[in-house]
C-alpha cells in the first residue's frame, strides 16, 4: 500500500496527506470536545453533590485509622497472629451466615419463580396483549427500582424482626431484576419455532411450551446464579435493618465498637461471597461457554 502510494503524482499526494490531516484534526478536536464535556459536567455533578475534596482529604486519616483499629485486638496485637482470638464466635457467625444464605437462596427461587411467570407477559413477541405488556412492565420496573433494604424494612415493620422480611425483600426485589433480563431473553428468540407450533392450532401456553422455553430454559438459569450471587451480598446488608442473617451481627458489632469483630465478620462474608462467585460462575459456564464466566 506503502509503495502504490508513493509512486503517486506529488500534486494527488498532497491533496491525500491534506485530507488525512484534516481527518486527523478533526478527530483530536472532537475528542478534545468530549473530554472538556465529560469534566464539566463531573464538576457541576460534584457541586451539585456537594463534593467536598477538602473534607475528604482532612478526615481519610479517620477512614485509614478505623482499618488499623479492626486489624487490632484488644490486647494491641495483630488480629492475624492470634487466629483464635480473631475468630472467637465462628461458630455463632457461621450460623448466621448460613442463615443469609439460605436468605438469599429463598428469595432468589421464590423471585425467579415470579419472573419466569410474567416474562413472557412482558416480552414485546410473545405478550397476548399490549395493555397487559404494559402493566406488567411497569409492576417489574416498580419491583426493581425500590432498593431492596428499602422492602426490607417495609416487611421487617410489616411481619417483625427476623428472616421472612430478607426472603420477601429479596423475592420481590428479584423478581423484577430478572423478569427484565428474562423477557429480553424471550425477545431475541427465534419466533420461527412458535409460528410452526401455532400453525397446528397449539394455545399461547403450548407456543411458550414448547417452541420458547427450549430457547431459552439455559439463559434462565445462567442469570438466576448470577442474581443469587448478588442476593447474598444484599442479604448481609439487609441484616441492618433487622431482616436476619449475618448483617444483624455486623451491625452489633460496628454499633458496639467491637473492631476486631466487624474485621472477622468481613473476612467471613468476603471469603463466602469468592466462594460462591466462583462457583456459579462455573455453572453459567457449564450453561453459556467461557463468556459468561467474565
Amino acid at each position: 500500500m506503502a509503495n502504490a502510494i508513493s509512486i503517486l503524482p506529488d500534486q494527488q499526494l498532497a491533496v491525500l496527506n491534506d485530507t488525512y490531516r484534516k481527518a486527523v484534526a478533526r478527530k483530536r478536536l472532537k475528542v478534545t470536545l468530549a473530554a472538556v464535556a465529560f469534566f464539566a459536567a463531573l464538576i457541576i455533578a460534584a457541586i451539585g453533590a456537594e463534593v467536598n475534596l477538602r473534607t475528604l482529604f482532612s478526615y481519610f486519616g479517620n477512614f485509614i485509622s478505623y482499618f488499623d483499629r479492626i486489624l487490632t485486638l484488644e490486647d494491641g496485637t495483630r488480629v492475624w497472629t492470634n487466629f483464635g482470638e480473631w475468630f472467637w464466635g465462628w461458630q455463632k457467625w457461621l450460623k448466621m451466615l448460613g442463615e443469609t444464605i439460605l436468605i438469599s437462596y429463598v428469595g432468589t427461587l421464590t423471585g425467579a419463580v415470579i419472573a419466569f411467570v410474567l416474562n413472557f407477559f412482558a416480552a414485546q413477541n410473545t405478550s397476548p396483549a399490549p395493555w397487559l405488556r404494559f402493566v406488567v412492565r411497569r409492576l417489574l420496573e416498580f419491583a426493581r427500582t425500590v432498593p431492596g433494604i428499602v422492602f426490607a424494612l417495609i416487611f421487617v415493620i410489616a411481619f417483625g424482626l427476623g428472616p421472612m422480611a430478607g426472603v420477601l425483600a429479596i423475592a420481590v426485589h428479584s423478581a423484577g431484576a430478572l423478569g427484565k433480563l428474562f423477557s429480553e431473553i424471550v425477545e431475541n428468540a427465534d419466533m420461527k419455532p412458535v409460528e410452526g407450533v401455532r400453525s397446528t392450532g397449539a394455545s399461547w401456553l403450548s407456543c411458550m411450551r414448547f417452541a420458547v422455553l427450549p430457547q431459552v430454559t439455559a439463559g434462565y438459569a445462567s442469570y438466576a446464579l448470577l442474581r443469587f450471587e448478588i442476593n447474598v451480598r444484599e442479604a448481609s446488608v439487609m441484616g441492618f435493618v433487622g431482616a436476619g442473617g449475618i448483617g444483624q451481627e455486623l451491625v452489633v458489632a460496628i454499633r458496639k465498637f467491637y473492631y476486631s469483630d466487624v474485621s472477622a465478620i468481613l473476612v467471613t462474608i468476603i471469603v463466602t461471597v469468592f466462594v460462591i462467585d466462583i462457583t456459579t460462575g462455573w455453572l453459567r459456564g457449564k450453561l453459556f461457554g467461557k463468556e459468561a464466566r467474565a
